[in-house]
């Protein structure tokens, strides 16, 4: 049952990142010589962040956990 709440408390934290994102592609990008994008860009960018990084934090995760 505690799976279910952890989805759902990772719903706001997936706006808010995703709006992270899109503020520091509007500060950083025109230094770095790419375009700015807007909102559902950013929600694009995070969900290939988080579905990069969700195996591998599994992972370490599996891998300090004892049986």
């Amino acid at each position: 049952m505690n799976g279910h709440f952890a989805m759902l408390a990772a719903v706001p934290g997936f706006f808010l990142s995703s709006l992270f994102v899109m503020l520091m592609s509007r500060a950083i990008g025109p230094r770095l010589g790419f375009a700015t994008f807007g909102y559902p860009d950013a929600m694009l960018v995070t969900i290939a962040l988080w579905l990069a990084v969700a195996p591998l934090a599994a992972a370490e995760r599996g891998r300090r956990c004892c049986p």
